[in-house]
């Protein structure tokens, strides 16, 4: 019996022991922290996280008891003292780490936090490939700069600019984050013209000589997205060049904002030289709990224990800080112990000399990685949640404006709605697309003060005057051609050019050179190689889209539709007196006169014994019998029938009335409105059986096509050119050297019978095309105005 009690005993102790140690909670928690202390960011988060560390721990209502220790490590916006930073706090066992601010850091200690399982929260690292699928233990808590970048796209593609040049710092979150601003431009139709890669110093005489570069260029919207800069050097530099006038635009990422927001009000009154900047400001909404701390942070600055003004990173940081003690709080409260354990890859390497043995992986970092990703609570950043890549839910976007000495918000962006004058606005147009027509911002004061859109692009210094050709017609001038004696081109298709020019937000110098001698028109397919080889820019007139040229240069969207028509001469029958007999034949007409008689006489038959209207001398009845019967044409019968039998016969032949009456109607007013033309040609088929001559016009692809795709013999195709000799050609006819009919574009030939009565379109055209603008040098040299010109 003792041997039995003796191990239940044992037992017994250890379940207890066990269970003790399971549910003891730490008295402390050791939490991380790295980022720059004397830094735009730094300055606001430190004591912000401070201030969530001591509510966090004197709030009796999370922890149950436990304190949590923040232990800071400034790196100095150093990569390699991040790195060390990273292994003396996980030495000291942090359950988590908050930070860095810099996305560079951010790449190296994300992979150490991987490595010991330790999450690592960031509320500033903002590069949008430092990605959940290749950091499982990253967690942002700030928006990423893809959807930061999608709000900067929806603002360009507002003010309908298509090139922009970017100011960027060289590193991963300069590079990355204007990487995706590119992306996300394609995809409105516009583009990074040039970039400006700085160092991350922004020594001021760099950024002079690349400021300087870039104005020789023709883009004049700067989008601007650098760290944050409490010297606002590149706009101090911009002033000293004269850049900050109403011939720049400047766009700047919530870099701006947040140093901005940092500056005392002192400081901010002598910001005038930043007038007309446009820039975003992460939004988080008002509440009576962000104005609680930011009047506490008052408090704070007069106490010596605040620098500088309180900026959205901050709130972030603080928001950060209780995402983590409500997260240990839960994983605490599910019985699970903080425990740390080595990692047998590193004991093998403790001959290295390193001590990399002495750092332990947290063992329940996986469990408290899924706690924290299940957040959800309100904040002072507003709410907090995480989606499945592992960044918090965003609140959007504020467009901020700085006009003289205050920042106005001007509107607000979202991803769902676009750009909003306010977030309610933007909840009311919720929608699952949206596009430049749906977006509202309010007035902007640009640069030099004025509000009118900034064009946003000149031409380069060393940019030439655009060199486009136009066909030096002979015939039809109406469409294009040089007037005689100058070297003014008008017609037509210009003025359609000149109106779509006016609607390019911008100035494009161009000249126009005349193709052709201007004695016979010239070959088009020759002017478009002649733009595909350069020797023109472009082409305007008119130039049919043709499946040929389009393999060779790029058109914009067709101005005119046409096509190819047959026009030939043509007999007009005349009408005469007796044409309202036309619609029906001799012998309908004797049918119709005889089914009158034939009615009259049934009427009588069935009415004469009970109707006395049908009754009397048969004279009489005779005339009484047959005006019913024709007065029925016109509803106008004086007898009515009585029988029941005499009825039904009305009603039927009233039936077969209204359809006579309809046909004849119709026959004769097709016969009075339509001019009866007849052509011994019905169309193009009979017109290839024919064998006869065909005309068409000289230069036109009509020749390339009646010969090359409807194989008609060469030999029978006649060059005319004028419409003089369209006429002539027709009048003569095959039999007497000209031409049984003309092949041309529906354009030309309605201009041609509009002074033409003999002639006529025969059938409908059986090609179908479209005039265009050669817009091949666009993509050369202008993406932009190709874009603007081809929508």
């Amino acid at each position: 019996m003792k041997e039995l009690v003796i191990p239940q005993l044992f037992v017994s102790i250890w379940l207890l022991v066990n269970g003790f140690v399971i549910c003891q909670r730490p008295a402390v928690v050791n939490l991380g922290a790295i980022f720059t202390f004397d830094s735009v960011i730094g300055k606001a988060a430190k004591p912000a996280m401070e201030a969530a560390v001591s509510d966090i721990n004197n709030d009796t209502r999370i922890l149950n008891g436990t304190k949590l220790n923040l232990l800071m490590d400034d790196v100095n916006c150093s990569v390699f003292l991040g790195s060390v930073g990273a292994f003396q706090l996980v030495e000291e066992e942090v359950v988590a780490i908050i930070g860095p601010q810099s996305s560079g850091i951010a790449h190296m200690i994300s992979a150490i936090a991987n490595g010991l399982q330790v999450p690592l929260i960031s509320y500033a690292a903002t590069d949008p490939t430092l990605s959940a699928l290749q950091f499982p233990f990253f967690i942002r808590t700030t928006q990423s700069d893809s959807y930061q970048m999608a709000a900067m796209a929806d603002l360009v593609d507002f003010f309908r600019w298509r090139e922009v040049i970017a100011i960027v710092v060289d590193d991963e979150y300069g590079r990355n984050g204007i990487g995706a601003l590119g992306e996300e431009l394609n995809k409105k139709r516009a583009k990074i013209s040039y970039k400006l890669f700085l160092s991350n110093q922004l020594d001021e005489s760099e950024i002079m000589d690349k400021l300087n570069k870039s104005k020789l260029l023709g883009p004049r919207v700067y989008v601007v997205h650098v760290n944050p800069d409490p010297r606002l050097r590149i706009f101090t530099v911009a002033r000293k060049l004269q850049m900050m006038t109403d011939n720049y635009t400047w766009l700047a990422t919530d870099w701006l904002s947040a140093t901005l927001d940092s500056f005392p009000p002192t400081k901010k009154a002598s910001l005038g030289f930043l007038q007309g900047v446009v820039g975003l400001r992460q939004h988080t909404p008002e509440s009576s709990q962000k104005r609680a701390f930011m009047s506490r942070w008052k408090g704070m600055q007069r106490k010596g224990s605040a620098s500088s003004e309180l900026n959205t990173y901050g709130l972030q940081a603080y928001d950060t800080v209780w995402i983590v003690a409500y997260a240990i709080e839960r994983f605490l409260d599910e019985h699970k112990n903080i425990t740390f354990s080595f990692n047998s890859k590193l004991v093998d390497m403790k001959t290295s000399g390193l001590q990399i043995e002495k750092l332990k992986v947290f063992t329940g970092g996986n469990d408290l990685l899924d706690i924290i990703l299940q957040t959800n609570f309100t904040g002072l950043s507003g709410q907090v949640q995480f989606n499945q890549d592992q960044n918090v839910f965003s609140g959007g976007y504020d467009v901020i404006n700085i006009d003289q000495v205050s920042i106005r918000t001007v509107g607000y962006w979202s991803n769902v709605s676009g750009l909003s004058l306010s977030p309610q606005d933007a909840r009311k147009g919720e929608q699952n697309s949206y596009s430049r027509v749906d977006q509202r911002l309010q007035n902007i004061t640009w640069p030099g003060g004025k509000t009118e859109r900034p064009r946003g692009w000149i031409i380069a210094a060393d940019e030439r005057p655009l060199r486009i050709g136009v066909p030096n017609r002979a015939s039809f001038v109406e469409f294009v051609t040089e007037v005689h004696g100058s070297h003014r081109i008008e017609g037509y298709c210009i003025d359609v050019f000149l109106k779509a020019r006016e609607l390019v937000p911008y100035d494009v110098p161009y000249m126009f050179e005349p193709f052709g001698d201007g004695q016979s028109n010239p070959r088009y397919d020759d002017l478009v190689h002649m733009v595909a080889a350069d020797v023109f820019d472009a082409a305007v007139g008119d130039i049919a889209i043709l499946t040929n040229r389009t393999k060779m240069v790029d058109f914009s969207q067709p101005y005119a539709s046409t096509g190819l028509v047959i026009v030939a001469p043509i007999r007009n029958s005349k009408s005469s007196a007796w044409v309202f007999l036309q619609p029906f034949t001799v012998e309908m007409w004797c049918a119709i006169a005889a089914s009158f008689v034939m009615i009259a006489v049934v009427i009588w038959i069935l009415e004469h014994r009970v109707n006395n209207e049908f009754r009397g001398p048969p004279k009489r009845q005779l005339v009484t019998m047959l005006m019913f019967s024709f007065s029925t044409l016109f509803k106008t019968n004086q007898e009515t029938t009585k029988s029941s039998l005499g009825r039904l016969v009305m009603v039927v032949w009233l039936f077969v009335l209204m359809v006579i009456t309809a046909s004849y109607t119709a026959s004769l007013s097709s016969i009075l409105t339509v001019q009866q033309l007849s052509s011994p040609i019905t169309g193009i088929d009979s017109l290839i059986a024919s064998h006869w001559p065909i005309g068409y016009q000289t230069g036109s692809f009509a020749y390339d096509y009646l010969s090359d795709s409807l194989y008609i013999p060469r030999s029978r195709l006649v060059s005319l050119g004028s419409p003089e000799e369209y006429e002539s050609a027709l009048r003569r006819g095959p039999s007497d050297g000209g031409v049984a009919a003309i092949v041309d574009e529906l354009l030309y030939v309605e201009l041609f019978l509009s002074k033409q009565k003999d002639f006529g379109i025969i059938g409908q055209p059986f090609t179908r095309a479209g005039w265009g603008f050669v817009c091949t040098f666009l993509y050369k040299q202008n993406a932009c105005i190709h874009t603007d010109i081809h929508a």
